[in-house]
């Protein structure tokens, strides 16, 4: 029997770009944030953590400031206990169950992700990973990107369908918000 899957939601950036902060976005009567959760408990994740200071959904602030997601998968990951976690950004509303279910069912390996996309990402969380994670977060000259991380975890790129490839667009400007929502 395979190990139970988690989720992970990384929503701890300053959305900076965005000018507000995504997670509290509005998207089909609820927070983007509540979305993204009940996304990855649809796909069949049996806990779903968050990255960022959300206290009502029990997220776990960033260790180490300014890091990006890396720090937030980083902080999160000490938290959890081992096995495969879906990977989501806060911002990817159109991402859909059967995406992440096919991310989880693809060639085995220790990561996978879609190719040319680094999230959403299925990521084993277990003592090796944590290790990557920390020597990556301490290096000050290192890269400190999840495409690093998937590149030292040597992740498997799943080829994505073009139909599929706008459920993979993030919102990251009011602009592209407004794309994504209309």
């Amino acid at each position: 029997m395979s190990a139970p899957m988690a989720g992970i939601v990384l929503a701890g950036g300053l959305s900076s770009r965005m000018g507000r902060d995504k997670a509290m976005l509005p998207w089909q009567g609820r927070i983007l944030l509540e979305h993204m959760r009940g996304l990855l408990m649809l796909a069949g994740a049996e806990r779903v953590w968050v990255s960022g200071r959300y206290p009502a959904f029990d997220g776990i602030p960033d260790r180490v400031a300014r890091c990006g997601p890396l720090g937030g998968l980083y902080s999160v990951a000490l938290q959890m206990p081992d096995g495969p976690a879906w990977v989501v950004p806060v911002d990817t509303p159109r991402l859909t169950p059967r995406l992440l279910q096919q991310l989880r069912d693809a060639q085995s390996g220790r990561c996978k992700i879609y190719d040319g996309h680094p999230l959403p990402m299925l990521f084993n969380v277990d003592n090796e990973s944590r290790t990557v994670l920390e020597s990556m977060i301490h290096d000050p000259l290192g890269p400190r990107s999840l495409q690093a991380l998937q590149h030292r975890l040597g992740a498997h790129a799943v080829r994505l369908s073009p139909a599929d490839e706008s459920a993979l667009v993030n919102c990251n400007t009011p602009a592209q918000w407004e794309d994504v929502a209309s």
